[in-house]
């Protein structure tokens, strides 16, 4: 692996880290002001989406991207750097384009939508004119295991009947947000193998029958875009369907690959944030006669924040890396370690500079406490710590039995 970004990416860095300066970092106040209200600063953002479209800050993160399609195609090791910069203010991959979970669902779309899906719900996308969510993770069940799933989808005459319950359907209040992909098991009578039971279908979330129950808090905050519990029981148009029925496994392998990079680069973005805050508190705080930052245990957590931070950025380009060679499914390995590396590396790094910062790092005067329960939260983002483990001693012990 050549350990060095091309010309182009390393250009981009620059000029993506000059609009952050310029055009992000100083409303961010603003922009939580409103957010603390519930709201989605959609006035607040769209200048800013204009702007960056305009100058070449859209789409970034697609592989697939088209000619004819807006934005700047970048393969996903390319990308991952621009993630971890605009992953330091957490609304901000929005501004791009870049968002969560609309890349993984215009991933979805870019791959197995039929001409009249991708005309009605990819293209807008693409735009930034509508917004989209994704549901999957259900109240009632250990979704860990997607097998256990029981909302369905079943057909009646040129229909399917989508009926269940979701929840941390992530963006689903936001303003914009049009549908959801739902998955659910499109065999409820077992009669396929288990991976063959389950489909994804498109249901505009404006469809009788739909309805948001709540929207979810995360360690006690709520987002103004929503995590949501989703009530469905509603009837959408077969031509809905994405793929065949019983690709469900299939297309959701295909979506969560590229997202996890994402969230890991965005993750080491915000520990980088945190480093540098805690070693400015350490060396303005002063204790019992002298700065912290002349406290061995201080000078300890700040040097192990550093080693941790460069292992996690060089594991998760090395998973990105894979993936652009090799594919997704061999990268698979990687991304379940990325994925248990990065959410452990930002608990321990954040909780580090809360304790720097003092009774401070638990109030909003920082970002620390927000992002501590955002990694927290990532250890069962797109799947919980075990079952990544698990693939990973899976693999491990194939090659162990080879030998």
């Amino acid at each position: 692996m050549n350990f060095e970004f091309p010309a182009e990416t390393q250009a981009l860095q620059v000029k993506l880290r000059a609009f952050m300066a310029e055009h992000v970092i100083p409303r961010d106040a603003e922009w939580q002001a409103e957010a603390h209200q519930g709201r989605m600063p959609i006035a607040l953002m769209e200048p800013i989406k204009q702007r960056a479209r305009a100058e070449g800050l859209w789409n970034l993160f697609m592989p697939g991207l088209r000619p004819d399609q807006p934005g700047t195609r970048l393969s996903n090791l390319e990308y991952a750097p621009l993630a971890e910069i605009t992953g330091r203010i957490p609304w901000s991959p929005e501004l791009f384009n870049c968002n969560s979970p609309d890349s993984g669902n215009m991933e979805i779309l870019q791959i197995c939508a039929s001409d009249e899906q991708r005309a009605q719900w990819l293209n807008p996308l693409l735009d930034g004119t509508i917004r989209s969510c994704f549901s999957m993770t259900e109240p009632d069940t250990a979704s860990s295991d997607p097998t256990n799933l029981q909302t369905t989808i079943t057909r009646e005459g040129n229909q399917y009947r989508v009926r269940g319950r979701k929840w941390f359907s992530t963006g689903a209040l936001h303003p914009n947000c049009k549908f959801s992909i739902v998955m659910g098991r499109s065999d409820p009578e077992g009669k396929l193998p288990p991976h063959s039971q389950y489909s994804m279908i498109l249901v505009p979330l404006d469809t009788p029958g739909v309805r948001i129950v709540r929207n979810v808090s995360i360690m006690n905050h709520h987002s103004p875009e929503g995590h949501c519990e989703i009530a469905f029981d509603a009837l959408v148009p077969a031509s809905n369907m994405l793929g065949k029925e019983g690709d469900g496994f299939t297309i959701a392998q295909q979506r969560l690959g590229p997202g996890r990079i994402h969230h890991c680069m965005r993750t080491v973005g915000q520990c980088e944030l945190a480093l540098e805050l805690m070693v400015a508190r350490a060396k303005s705080r002063h204790a019992f006669g002298s700065p912290l930052s002349g406290y061995a245990n201080i000078q300890d957590w700040i040097a192990e924040s550093r080693i941790e931070i460069d292992q996690a950025r060089l594991l998760t380009l090395k998973a990105a890396w894979t993936m652009d060679k090799l594919g997704n499914k061999a990268a698979r390995v990687d991304v379940s370690a990325i994925k248990v590396v990065a959410a452990r590396l930002q608990t321990r790094v954040l909780d580090r500079a809360i304790q720097v910062f003092g009774a401070a790092g638990l109030t909003e005067d920082t970002p620390l406490a927000y992002l501590w329960t955002w990694g927290r939260a990532l250890r069962f983002i797109d799947g919980p710590d075990e079952v990544h483990l698990r693939t990973i001693a899976k693999a491990e012990l194939k090659k162990s039995a080879t030998h």
